[in-house]
């Protein structure tokens, strides 16, 4: 059987798969012309697969904790119900403003609870049980963030989390000192008998874990 390159599959998956809004198309195309880093964006795939979440949930209460430049809350926030709400979270105040811009083009700015700080010291303030978390911020605290929001979830809810392959580099013997944090949350995820857990190979690695 022919084996082919994970690149060109993803790209298949992509033609397959529905289209994005274009106020998403313009999102990716500014963040890649504008935004240092852009790989970070959650893009066509990922983001698709997160609103598929959202509106197989159709959750009251999102969490999300790393916005970036909104493209992922943006996906998130589709599936809502009336009167939901979605917290996002990030440390980045320079891009704020472009942040909010997108969300009032997409209609969502009332719906939308952005956070500009340290998701350490936003979470605790936050008085809700939520529905789905997706967590996609500095690795090194990935552990800290599952144990912050673990009794801020609903039992039947999702965490959802991004960047579980880090490149591949999970494979790699030894590993640096970042990926060990993301080896170690793995890990640790996979032994909570509190979820249920699945890996997905898609884009850098979806962690999905649904709360007991």
């Amino acid at each position: 059987m022919m084996q082919y390159p994970n690149e060109v599959l993803q790209i298949y998956a992509e033609q397959y798969t529905e289209a994005v809004s274009p106020l998403l198309a313009q999102i990716h195309q500014d963040t890649h012309a504008h935004v240092p880093m852009p790989q970070m964006l959650s893009g066509h795939l990922q983001g698709r697969l997160l609103a598929t979440f959202s509106h197989m949930l159709q959750p009251t209460s999102i969490l999300e904790i790393g916005t970036y430049t909104g493209y992922s809350a943006l996906c998130l926030a589709e599936g809502l119900r009336s009167g939901g709400t979605l917290h996002t979270i990030d440390k980045n105040a320079a891009l704020e403003m472009q942040v909010r811009g997108y969300f009032v083009q997409a209609g969502v700015d009332h719906k939308v609870q952005y956070h500009i700080g340290q998701a350490v010291d936003v979470i605790p303030q936050l008085d809700e049980i939520f529905d789905l978390v997706f967590i996609d911020a500095d690795k090194k605290n990935y552990k800290c963030y599952y144990d912050l929001v673990f009794d801020r979830v609903r039992p039947g809810g999702f965490i959802i989390v991004d960047n579980c392959f880090w490149g591949g580099k999970v494979l790699d013997h030894p590993v640096d000192k970042r990926t060990q944090a993301i080896v170690n949350f793995n890990a640790q995820v996979h032994r909570d008998q509190r979820v249920a857990n699945v890996l997905l190979p898609i884009r850098d690695g979806l962690m999905i874990l649904r709360k007991k």
